[in-house]
């Protein structure tokens, strides 16, 4: 760095009830904010209806917050070393509270996208800061139990979302969804500002990269904006989505080109050329694109194929925390002592078994059967994040951690998005080619076919409602088989994501002591 930056600040731990006090708070944050990410899941139907728009279009309120949250993310370097981590983390607080109230009161769908990103993106300093504040919060040998603690909040937040979502949209209407952030966000503020405004890091005027910043506007907006109307306008076959993804990858070779040769980058992407940094930030992203895309998959088929309301859409989902909850602390406080790499093996094994289970559902399954592998799924979640964090910010200096978390969020973040357009994107087309196939098979040959047409016929149907029934249970089967092939082919995936972690090195210690080292 040109101007001078003034030594690292290093404020001894906090102590007793102060500890307690400020995980709470910092974990208040990061629930509310992470919950806010998969809150809208099982209230799309209701918004989409509400506001009088399709389902696919209702999409763009979990992408809108996504895609602002991603770009505002590995701005928090930059903006920290400018306001110092604890004015950045109170500013995102109360940013988010008003952009919530102005969610919930927002009249059409093109006002609620709007606000959701700006929700999402005075959000996006709110995560890597939270872990970093928590960090110095802990002493060094603590530092695993510090993370158990933050990636407890960060996986009970999506499992409470679907169900306090549904629970919300069924008993009182979904602007509720985005004002219990409210006094949330009042709590965690106070206590947040009565813990840590003493211990404020050391700030320098930084310049801001201004084209950086553009860049990674431009190719991030195209590219989701591509993934999202990819759906509507037939893919290729439009020159608007040609357009959008011409303009998506020219941005991102400017934007890289441009990020590695400037003096002051809005994102450092120096930080690759670490390789546990980067084997442990891709297979992050990867995991959680595929794991999200699943998340939003289940409640949509559930509440459009299966007959379940908002809220037994969310009682399906809800049980992936028991488990989690119960391992995390568990992984948190053996990581040190394990590879962290053997834990994530595991994880990615048990996420593969469960979407294997899944892919073997069939129309008939009922409540148990669905819900069994989101109870196991709990195990996977319990040793995904612990691992993968202190894989990807092991050996860094405390200074470059927030760039560090920043930047793997960002990376995070951007694939969960990317990862809920492509399933829904890909449900939807393999639907349309098992529709195809099933129909067929509806002809006078197929005696299970007229037996089933002349069964409703005796029942006193005309033959437009018979050819309606019909096409009903068929665009049923075909959805479910959509659904079997997408569990499947994420299943796959998640074994071939397990080299990946192999590339990173082990480190002495874990990063956990590493990242807070900074903290003596």
């Amino acid at each position: 760095m040109a101007t001078a930056a003034p030594a690292y600040i290093a404020h001894p731990p906090l102590e007793g009830s102060a500890r307690v006090w400020g995980t709470v708070a910092l974990s208040a944050a990061t629930f509310m904010n992470v919950l806010d990410s998969s809150i809208a899941n099982v209230s799309l139907p209701a918004i989409s209806g509400d506001l009088g728009v399709s389902t696919t279009q209702g999409t763009w309120v979990i992408t809108s917050f996504a895609v602002a949250n991603a770009i505002a993310v590995p701005l928090t370097g930059f903006m920290t070393q400018r306001f110092g981590q604890v004015r950045l983390f109170m500013a995102s607080v109360i940013l988010f509270m008003i952009a919530s109230l102005l969610c919930g009161l927002a009249p059409n769908m093109t006002t609620l996208i709007a606000f959701r990103a700006l929700q999402g993106f005075v959000a996006g300093p709110m995560i890597p800061l939270s872990q970093t504040l928590l960090l110095s919060s802990y002493p060094r040998a603590k530092a695993g139990l510090a993370m158990a603690m933050w990636s407890m909040t960060t996986l009970v937040a999506p499992v409470m979302g679907p169900l306090l979502g549904g629970w919300i949209t069924d008993n009182i209407s979904w602007p509720w969804i985005f004002y219990i952030n409210i006094p949330v966000g009042i709590v965690a503020a106070a206590i947040t500002w009565a813990l840590y405004r003493k211990r404020e890091s050391n700030t320098h005027k930084v310049p801001i990269d201004a084209i950086g910043l553009a860049l990674l506007v431009l190719w991030v907006g195209s590219l989701q904006l591509m993934l999202d109307k990819g759906k509507e306008l037939d893919w290729f076959h439009s020159a608007e989505i040609v357009t959008m993804a011409v303009v998506a990858a020219v941005g991102f070779a400017f934007f890289l080109v441009w990020e590695l040769t400037d003096k002051h980058p809005v994102v450092d992407l120096s930080l690759f050329k670490r390789r546990n940094f980067w084997s442990g930030a891709v297979a992050t992203a990867i995991a959680y694109g595929l794991f999200f895309g699943n998340v939003v998959l289940l409640p949509l088929w559930l509440q459009q194929w299966m007959g379940y309301t908002a809220t037994q859409a969310g009682m399906i989902m809800a049980p992936v925390g028991l488990l989690a909850i119960f391992f995390s602390p568990v992984v948190g406080l053996t990581v040190s002592k394990i590879d962290p790499r053997r834990y994530a093996t595991f994880s990615f094994l048990v996420f593969a078994l469960v979407l294997w289970m899944r892919s073997n559902f069939n129309t008939q399954a009922d409540f148990v059967t669905i819900i069994i592998p989101t109870i196991i799924q709990g195990i996977a979640m319990a040793f995904f994040f612990i691992p993968l964090v202190t894989i990807t910010l092991s050996g860094l200096t405390p200074d470059r951690i927030p760039a560090a978390s920043g930047l793997s969020n960002f990376l995070r973040i951007t694939a969960g998005a990317m990862g809920t357009s492509i399933a829904t994107t890909l449900w939807d087309s393999r639907a349309a080619l098992h529709h195809a196939q099933l129909v067929e098979s509806v002809n006078p040959g197929n005696s299970a076919a007229t037996s089933a047409i002349s069964g409703l016929t005796g029942s006193g149907f005309s033959t437009e409602q018979v050819l309606g029934q019909i096409n009903r249970l068929v665009d049923q089967q075909a959805f479910m088989l959509a659904t079997n092939d997408i569990f499947y082919a994420s299943a796959v995936l998640f074994l071939l994501l397990i080299p990946l972690v192999w590339l990173a090195r082990p480190q002495k210690g874990g990063a956990g002591g590493d990242a807070a080292a900074g903290a003596h």
